[in-house]
């Protein structure tokens, strides 16, 4: 898997613009994600998505540290202990892609960019 950084302007009314990029997973599929702060206060609202933690080499490349489903339903949401185990894997960049259809497609998305490391107990989004 991979990051492919996209290129965004601001919009026309001047307002700033998103800060957009790409992950291809190893179907080769692009996943596009908009980027954040690995923020808990982002948690509450983040309805219906695949989350991915990221780290940031020295040189800028985004390192997948674990990717999630969410739903929208308490069961689904992301716990506050995910995003502080993502921290604590070095993740600094919470990429959210929100484009699937629903839960069926999210979860193939996380099988897509499933990250095989240690960290990979985190993708859970049970409390």
């Amino acid at each position: 898997m991979r990051e492919v950084r996209l290129r965004t302007t601001a919009s026309l009314r001047g307002t700033p613009a998103l800060v957009l990029s790409a992950w291809r997973g190893r179907s080769g599929r692009r996943y596009v994600v908009g980027i954040h702060e690995l923020a808990e206060l982002e948690l509450d609202d983040m309805g219906e998505a695949v989350v991915m933690a990221v780290r940031r080499d020295s040189a800028g490349i985004g390192e997948l540290i674990a990717v999630a489903a969410a739903g929208s339903s308490p069961r689904e949401r992301l716990t506050r202990n995910w995003i502080a185990r993502a921290r604590h894997g070095g993740a600094t960049e919470m990429h959210v892609h929100r484009l699937a259809e629903d839960e069926a497609e999210r979860c193939e998305i996380v099988a897509d960019l499933h990250v095989d490391r240690p960290m990979d107990q985190i993708t859970s989004v049970a409390a």
